[in-house]
């Protein structure tokens, strides 16, 4: 998708769901950037603005659209109607 937004999946090490949704993404072939909210103060603040209050992770960031504990399915579906 040419035009398609930015995909960033907000994580941490150890988070089983997130392992689930990278294979996921991967065997689709999705692009996207992965960013540890761990080592970015930053990105855990924004994860905590989007699932109330919480670090709850995988967080997905879609163009302007936070999708929180998604499956490889919504992401795609949220990429698809942002396109």
């Amino acid at each position: 998708m040419a035009d398609a937004p930015p995909v960033t999946v907000y994580w941490r090490p150890g988070c089983g769901f997130c392992s689930s949704l990278f294979r996921s993404l991967e065997r689709s072939e999705l692009d996207f950037d992965r960013v540890d909210i761990w080592q970015d103060e930053d990105a855990a603040a924004f994860v905590r603005s989007v699932a109330n209050g919480n670090e709850t992770v995988p967080t997905v960031q879609v163009g302007d659209v936070a999708l929180v504990n998604p499956t490889g399915r919504d992401v795609l579906a949220a990429l698809a109607e942002a396109s």
